[in-house]
């Protein structure tokens, strides 16, 4: 309860709750009563009750009064639910579950404001004219009531257009499939390794050493299927092999070859699914032929897919009307989709079309409202398989990946804390503690010094992949970007760290060794945002950047990049897709709200060899107690009564 305490608020008879600095714009400064104790007590921003309060204004103007604002607090809460990047508000259990932005409010106090009883609050809810009551209620409304869950309309229809469009792809009649063809195939990509139990399921399929057989037959098998699975279990592998299945078929049945769409969120991961697929394609065995249509094949954006139209956030040229001409999308990284996104791209695909969804519903959600990923893997839908055996890691980095995603805080500390782990190191620093000055990071900065001594050296006789190699040998990962434990007060430190040891270090803008990230992207240059390059001197003292791709690294002119970063330090969020050989995890303090369970497994599972944690035991421990669990109704929604 530090920092709070309580002041009447006069008429109204409603506590306020004063938290922080009284000046923050962030506060409400409009309403009264419970609209203005919870903006108080971080629960509610302004544009939370702003938006409310507008569309109160917008009613009709004979609708019933709001004497004790009982109607704004719903739908402000409705606002806030898709700010915090849930689906809706359940106004039944509101006063006990939400959570004040600032750590420092108590919850309990938050409880103890005077709440409306919650059968009278949905009542008035459902009886005001900007409300539409059940899936069918009236179609002009902002608001949508289903039982006791108050949705913004908007988010309930796409909701509901997902819901429709995965149970008709689930249930629909399959695609035609030469069972032949396709167990040969199987056969020849997916030879069978050691089984780790020797009672094989009813399909005759190791259910952990033959996850990937089993998700590849599903995508065949399926019009709609999901390839879940943490880092290093094998996704883009399968995917690779999906599509050589598919053109199998193809050439088995006289049908042309597969139209085929491959697609992620962002610019990195798209770039990251082409290289990875041409990678594999070289190896796989099937005919030439394939291997030549895998490695012609590249990923693009959700948005250039669908033919973003510059200046609309919500329009495409490909929905509905118009839907995509593939026959088979699949979809890289799809836990960073949200609602809206999955449902317009739902409305392009065709309903003849395979679509494969990819992607870790354990890794950091979508930065809009909705888990769509996590909704329909935990859900009865068919088609979902899940890879358990991990490639990449394994070791005590293994073991605490484990127990995090188990939320078990105790097993995290005792895996971080034992002593015969050569391969996790965890120093318990203070929130506050200087880089520059903190004796237990005498490690880090050595580890770090000896990475930048090895990519300058390779920069300057102008060895790309030399000097990219090595840039992945270690990389510090924070939880914010700036602050005292954030990527950019990092960056400055190591930079410091780096000119006071490696002479001529750091000399003007461009220079051998200076560590690339992308900060936006750039379609004409063909890097994008996420993207980590070097400068090298390839030449006669000519200065280029080389940014990592598999076979030969994309060079540049560094003059031409116009969004760039040092990369000394980077945002765990920025991490998502990549791996290093030792990562340093620098946590917040206990109270961040953006320190997760989430956010701490995505950090750890970046780690190939080497994991260094730095904070508290309590900041460690808040991360794992620390789930995001984001309300939606789309997971009983797809649940059969």
């Amino acid at each position: 309860m530090s920092a709070l305490d309580a002041t009447s608020a006069g008429a109204s008879g409603t506590a306020a709750i004063v938290a922080g600095d009284p000046f923050d714009g962030r506060r409400p400064t409009v309403g009264d009563g419970l609209l203005r104790a919870l903006g108080d007590a971080t629960v509610l921003a302004a544009a939370d009750v702003r938006t409310a309060l507008t569309l109160l204004r917008l009613a009709d103007a004979d609708a019933p009064a709001d004497p004790d604002g009982h109607v704004a607090l719903a739908a402000a809460l409705a606002v806030r639910a898709v700010r915090l990047g849930h689906v809706h508000a359940d106004l039944a259990t509101a006063a006990t579950t939400v959570a004040p932005d600032d750590e420092e409010v108590d919850v309990a106090l938050v409880a103890a404001l005077p709440w409306p009883e919650p059968e009278a609050w949905v009542a008035a809810v459902a009886a005001h004219p900007l409300t539409a009551v059940g899936p069918d209620g009236a179609a002009d409304r902002p608001l949508r009531l289903i039982g006791t869950c108050l949705y913004l309309d908007r988010y309930w229809r796409h909701e509901r257009a997902i819901t429709a469009d995965l149970l008709a792809r689930a249930g629909g009649p399959p695609p035609a499939v030469d069972a032949t063809a396709l167990a040969d195939g199987l056969d020849r990509l997916f030879p069978s390794p050691p089984p780790s139990d020797p009672t094989p399921d009813a399909d005759g399929i190791d259910p952990d050493a033959d996850d990937q057989r089993r998700a590849a037959a599903t995508a065949v098998e399926r019009r709609f299927s999901v390839v879940a699975g943490g880092p290093g279990t094998g996704k883009t592998t399968t995917v690779a092999r999906i599509l050589a299945l598919l053109h199998e078929q193809a050439a088995a049945t006289g049908a042309p070859p597969p139209r085929v769409a491959l697609a992620a969120p962002t610019g990195k991961a798209a770039a990251r699914l082409t290289e990875a697929v041409h990678a594999e394609a070289v190896d796989l065995d099937t005919d030439e032929t394939i291997k030549a249509a895998l490695r012609a094949t590249t990923a693009s954006t959700l948005h250039r897919l669908l033919g973003w139209r510059p200046g609309s956030r919500s329009r495409f040229r490909h929905d509905a009307a118009n839907q995509l001409p593939h026959n088979v999308v699949i979809v890289d990284e799809s836990s960073m989709v949200g609602l809206s996104m999955m449902a317009k791209l739902l409305d392009a695909v065709r309903p003849t079309a395979r679509l494969v969804l990819v992607g870790d519903p354990r890794q950091l959600a979508s930065v809009e409202a909705g888990a769509v990923l996590g909704d329909i893997v935990v859900s009865p839908l068919p088609g979902s398989t899940v890879l358990r055996r991990v490639h990449r890691f394994g070791g005590s980095i293994a073991i605490v990946a484990q127990a995090i995603e188990a939320g078990d805080g105790d097993a995290v500390v005792d895996a971080l804390r034992n002593p015969g782990a050569d391969d996790v190191n965890w120093l318990e620093i203070d929130d506050d503690a200087d880089p520059t000055t903190a004796p237990a990071l005498t490690a880090v900065r050595a580890a770090v010094v000896d990475t930048a001594r090895a990519v300058v050296a390779a920069a300057e006789v102008g060895d790309a992949a030399g000097a990219l190699e090595a840039l992945r040998a270690v990389q510090v990962l924070c939880a914010h970007r700036r602050g005292p434990a954030g990527a950019a007060r990092w960056r400055a430190e190591i930079e410091r760290w780096l000119r006071s040891t490696i002479p001529g270090y750091g000399a003007g803008p461009w220079y051998p060794g200076r560590p690339l990230m992308v900060t936006e992207n750039d379609y004409a240059l063909g890097v994008f945002n996420g993207d980590s390059g070097v400068v090298i001197d390839a030449g006669d003292g000519v200065l280029r950047a080389v940014f990592e791709r598999r076979g030969e690294p994309l060079v540049v002119r560094p003059t031409r990049l116009a969004a760039i970063e040092s990369l000394y330090a980077i945002t765990i969020h920025k991490a998502q897709g990549s791996q290093f050989g030792h990562v340093v995890v620098r946590l917040p303090d206990p109270g961040s709200p953006v320190l997760t369970r989430e956010l701490l497994y995505t950090a750890v599972t970046r780690a190939q060899h080497r994991l260094t944690v730095l904070g508290t035991e309590a900041a460690v421990r808040a991360a794992v107690a620390r789930p995001v669990a984001r309300a939606s109704g789309l997971t009983a929604a797809l649940t059969p009564p």
